[in-house]
């Protein structure tokens, strides 16, 4: 695998595909900069060797030139965070591009305007790509966020570098932690499942079955496996066509020696608000009226035990409402479980859109071994496949 490490930048042009699709709020201000912080070191290095830097990113999905969507609004965060003066090319390819690019020095870094402005970026489109392939002298992919898609700035623009490209630090470190989980894990292996639907993890399911030891079903995906083994779940969320696939999954891990655990307890409400009245019931024993929206007292329990006899612990999707106060317990109290399992040598990798907005909501970020920047192409890695983005590089 050739990271930014094993190359030497000076009095060359790195051309670097970023996810820089960052939130912004009704002013244009970026409301997180962790994704313009994570692509820092990369950028960091190839300055220090002595090379210029060439940016490109999407942001948002634009229709066409959109003035919301222009990168330029983010031009102040990225070099504040740099702490470079970053100049700006309004169009990512073109006259425009070829003159900023050429203009550029060494030690100065440049970001192109939105990618997708254009529509060949999302069609990988091959004269588009030459055109940003002809900027710089080596192509960086450091955008885990969008490895998963076989677009121009991220797959076919590796064509035109046979010898001159590689992984960006960023990239590098999701590929190693997604690995130690995959295939390199130390034993006793635990997936932690939530969220909401089965239907979204069973090809995930089905992939990680062979390398874990423990799996732990929570969120509202649980309660589908309950009513499948005859529960009462009233009014809880429920895929009622998946009830049988639930019980192929518990059969398939059976036979395959992995220990399946599910919440025993919820916090249930009268109600989906944050207000409603509650009270702890078993899992299988809600009444009509009521439903399951966090996981209850003997649950957190049972959670704890499995997680602190673990060495390899994957994270994805909560275990509750976490966006309401009075359910987020349960979510809460599995990252402090995974945090102290941590911090006594546990290796933790936390991936998927909301449970890394839990681990940033309550300050588990820096109590976790790696927190994963790419929601879709954290799953599909998940579920076995191999990432364009991350094919493109290595052939």
């Amino acid at each position: 695998m050739k990271t930014i490490n094993d190359i030497d930048f000076k009095g060359k042009k790195a051309i670097i595909r970023v996810d820089f699709n960052v939130p912004l709020d009704e002013n244009f201000k970026v409301t997180d900069p962790t994704r313009i912080e994570a692509a820092k070191p990369t950028i960091v290095k190839i300055l220090a060797d002595g090379g210029a830097v060439i940016l490109m990113s999407h942001l948002g999905r634009p229709k066409g030139v959109e003035e919301k969507y222009s990168l330029k609004h983010i031009l102040k965060t990225i070099s504040s965070t740099i702490s470079v003066e970053v100049k700006f090319a309004s169009n990512c390819v073109g006259e425009i591009a070829e003159k900023a690019s050429s203009e550029l020095k060494m030690g100065e870094v440049l970001l192109l305007e939105n990618l997708r402005f254009h529509k060949e970026e999302e069609a990988g489109d091959e004269t588009f790509s030459k055109q940003l392939a002809s900027l710089g002298d080596i192509y960086v992919n450091d955008a885990f966020g969008t490895a998963h898609r076989a677009h121009a700035s991220t797959t076919i623009v590796a064509n035109y570098f046979p010898k001159n490209k590689c992984f960006g630090s960023l990239l590098a470190q999701e590929i190693i932690s997604l690995k130690k989980i995959l295939e390199e894990g130390e034993k006793p292996v635990l997936a932690i499942l939530g969220g909401s639907k089965v239907s979204s993890k069973i090809t995930i399911i089905e992939n990680i079955l062979d390398k874990v030891d423990h799996l732990i079903i929570g969120g509202g995906m649980s309660f589908t496996f309950i009513k499948a083994l005859g529960g009462k779940i009233g009014d809880s969320i429920c895929e009622d066509d998946k009830q049988e696939l639930a019980l192929e999954i518990l059969t398939k891990a059976k036979e395959k020696g992995v220990q399946v655990h599910i919440p025993v307890d919820v916090i249930a409400a009268d109600d989906f608000n944050n207000n409603a009245n509650t009270k702890v019931c078993n899992i299988n024993e809600i009444p009509d009226g009521w439903q399951g929206l966090d996981a209850g007292p003997k649950s957190r329990e049972l959670f704890d035990k499995i997680v602190k006899q673990s060495k390899t612990i994957l994270w994805n999707g909560p275990v509750g409402v976490f966006e309401m106060e009075n359910f987020a317990g349960g979510t809460i109290a599995l990252g402090n479980s995974i945090a102290s399992a941590t911090k006594n040598g546990a290796f933790s990798l936390v991936g998927g859109g909301d449970s890394v907005a839990a681990v940033k909501q309550f300050g588990f970020e820096d109590k976790v071994s790696y927190v994963s920047t790419g929601g879709g192409a954290m799953l599909e890695s998940l579920e076995g496949k191999v990432l364009p983005g991350i094919e493109a590089i290595l052939k």
